[in-house]
């Protein structure tokens, strides 16, 4: 009976210690600072740039200096409650939402190309509209891209990712078919954006480096095709390789983004000093946003942004690298990647390294829907951020639980070794 008692007494202390609130407990933890600073400090200057770029433009067309700037505060406000929200749900509950998500935004895309419902500027049908608000479908697309990537290949093992048949040929066809409604609409650089995370994704997540080089040459040279069949498009390479003799048509608002550059110098003229609100380059507010930044700040400012950038990459690739699953791991890179690829493909077309391609600066540049899936993509990161935080939380807990039971191991050895000598001695 004493030795039972013994038993049940040794027992009942292991489970209180290992099933004790405070130890199965795991509190949530902390979110990535650096990483929300840096995309606070990038909307924040979005908005001063915004209203330095349009406030000319704005009084002179809608009588009212602050339109742009008012109508691009909605946007963050709704971003920033959106931020909110992702960034309390579980980033695993997403893996839910992969295919509607996915389905949701081709049936969008698809809506754009319907004449009378899609609405087009110039040559391009990009936008719905919404009880007076436009939407571009496509930045929900690409959410939904990298969310499915990274469902796909995170149910994958190495052999199945290096094989042809189950990893490259599905994920190309789904991508593909996002990518085929872009180049209708036509939007070369979302679909630019849509194939460079594909192969980004498929190298992570191990695929041969062979398909992916056959992918990437038959890529450029699709591309090239595309490009030559659309006098819009070939003209933009055209005023690429020499803008100045466009000067006097396409390639005005290239060149008079060098020549703005150009003055700002190192220093820049100053915030709210630059002349090219005027009018001289169309629509600074949106593509070209960087060019202000460049004209009115000097060198300095545009660099500050770039090293912005660079921060955010590093913080989500470093969300990425200690992510608790796979799943986590890859949702991680493909938003970062996405985020700021974008970013260095806009500041390329700014400096003349790129053709320009029409997509916006993040978090930077006024576009509403931008801003809104920008910022709750953000959310997601900074959950998953809080993940890796319970990552470790759990790593401790583990390696308490190990101490508790190696203790009540060694506590059992010396009560059964008391138990023996007491026997012992009664004999």
């Amino acid at each position: 009976m004493a030795s039972e008692s013994i038993d049940i007494g040794i027992k009942s202390a292991y489970r209180a210690e290992l099933g004790s609130p405070d130890v199965a407990k795991v509190p949530r933890g902390p979110i990535d600072v650096p990483l929300l600073a840096v995309v606070l400090a990038l909307t924040g200057f979005g908005l001063v740039m915004i209203y330095s770029a349009s406030s000319v433009v704005a009084g002179s067309r809608f009588d009212n200096p602050n339109y742009f700037l008012h109508r691009q505060l909605t946007g963050v406000a709704a971003g920033v409650v959106g931020m909110c929200i992702t960034m309390r749900i579980d980033y695993r509950w997403y893996r839910r939402l992969v295919y509607p998500l996915l389905i949701v935004s081709m049936l969008l895309m698809a809506l754009v190309l319907v004449p009378g419902i899609g609405v087009k500027v110039g040559v391009a049908r990009r936008w719905l509209q919404f009880a007076g608000m436009r939407f571009q479908p496509v930045e929900l697309a690409k959410i939904a891209v990298c969310a499915y990537l990274a469902y796909s290949i995170s149910k994958k093992d190495t052999t199945g990712m290096r094989s042809f048949t189950l990893a490259f040929i599905p994920h190309l066809a789904v991508v593909g078919a996002v990518v085929a409604m872009l180049v209708l609409q036509p939007d070369y650089g979302s679909a630019a954006i849509m194939m460079a995370i594909l192969g980004v994704m498929l190298f992570v997540g191990g695929t041969r480096v062979g398909y992916l080089g056959a992918f990437l040459f038959s890529g450029i040279f699709l591309a090239w095709e595309a490009v030559k069949s659309s006098p819009y498009h070939m003209e933009r390479v055209t005023v690429f390789l020499n803008p100045e003799s466009h000067r006097a048509d396409a390639g005005w608002q290239l060149t008079e983004s060098f020549i703005a550059l150009g003055s700002g110098g190192l220093n820049g003229l100053g915030l709210g000093r630059g002349h090219l609100k005027l009018g001289f380059v169309p629509e600074l507010w949106n593509d070209f946003i960087a060019t202000i930044i460049g004209h009115e700040l000097g060198l300095w400012g545009l660099c500050s942004v770039a090293v912005l950038f660079l921060v955010f990459f590093w913080r989500g690739t470093r969300i990425a690298f200690f992510a608790k699953d796979r799943f986590g791991a890859y949702l991680a890179f493909g938003i970062t990647t996405l985020i700021a690829l974008q970013a260095g493909i806009n500041l390329g077309v700014v400096t003349g390294l790129l053709p320009t391609k029409g997509l916006t600066l993040p978090f930077i540049s006024y576009g509403r829907s931008s801003i809104v899936l920008c910022l709750c993509a953000v959310g997601i990161l900074l959950n998953i951020s809080q993940r890796n935080e319970d990552f470790w939380e759990e790593t401790q807990e583990l390696k308490e639980k190990e101490r508790v039971r190696r203790e009540l191991d060694m506590r059992r050895q010396r009560l059964a070794a008391n138990r023996e000598a007491l026997k012992g001695k009664r004999l």
